[in-house]
């Protein structure tokens, strides 16, 4: 018995000590990026000896790719938080999803946003690791918002004419551009546009006019 729970223990520590260089990765990367953060810097902010580093991770690249998991799961936590909540619309389930993204990038200084959308810019063109892993995060932030549209047109709270899939890659296609541009002018412009092109517009819009 004794053996099993210092066996146990172990596990929890090395499972502590990994999410704790993820975290701290994922606050760092978010910031700087892939290529300007390095090993040492990463484990300086974990607080854990760099030969640790390698004794979780093969290759910066492989806790690159973990990392992007990290980042995927987080996001789609939000994206999903709101389905939980039945006293507001789908429509509003989704904006909630939004406006927490928009306010955390203001409230930074407008650095930052999303940091999947950071790592394609940067990852994608590169190494096709991250290509692949990128595409899979971005479908699984589609499925989550595609469910808050169906959602939506199950209520009659959008038309049943819009194409859920083709929407749903135009408004994450939209609100990645939004982010880049809020960080490029500082300004909130982008938000207000892609908030009221898409909530007050295109959603909003289509369905008045198929009533």
């Amino acid at each position: 018995m004794r053996g099993a729970r210092e066996s146990t223990n172990i596990g929890l520590m090395s499972s502590n000590t990994k999410a704790k260089i993820l975290s701290a990765g994922a606050r760092i990367i978010h910031l700087k990026g892939y290529h300007n953060t390095g090993i040492q810097e990463l484990v300086t902010a974990a607080g854990i000896p760099k030969g640790s580093f390698y004794f979780y991770f093969k290759s910066k690249e492989e806790f690159g790719l973990e990392l992007l998991d990290y980042y995927t799961n987080s996001i789609c936590a939000m994206v999903d938080e709101p389905l939980k909540d039945n006293t507001i619309s789908p429509l509003s389930k989704l904006r909630r999803f939004f406006d927490w993204s928009f306010t955390s990038l203001e409230g930074n200084d407008f650095k930052g946003g999303c940091p999947i959308g950071n790592l394609s810019q940067e990852m994608a063109d590169i190494n096709e690791n991250f290509r692949e892993k990128l595409k899979d995060a971005f479908d699984a932030i589609k499925k989550g918002i595609a469910i808050h549209l169906k959602e939506a047109q199950e209520s009659k709270e959008i038309s049943d004419s819009l194409d859920v899939p083709e929407l749903t890659d135009f408004i994450v296609s939209s609100f990645q551009g939004a982010l880049l541009q809020m960080k490029v002018t500082r300004s909130t412009a982008p938000r207000k546009a892609f908030e009221q092109m898409i909530f007050e517009r295109i959603l909003k819009g289509e369905n008045s006019s198929n009533l």
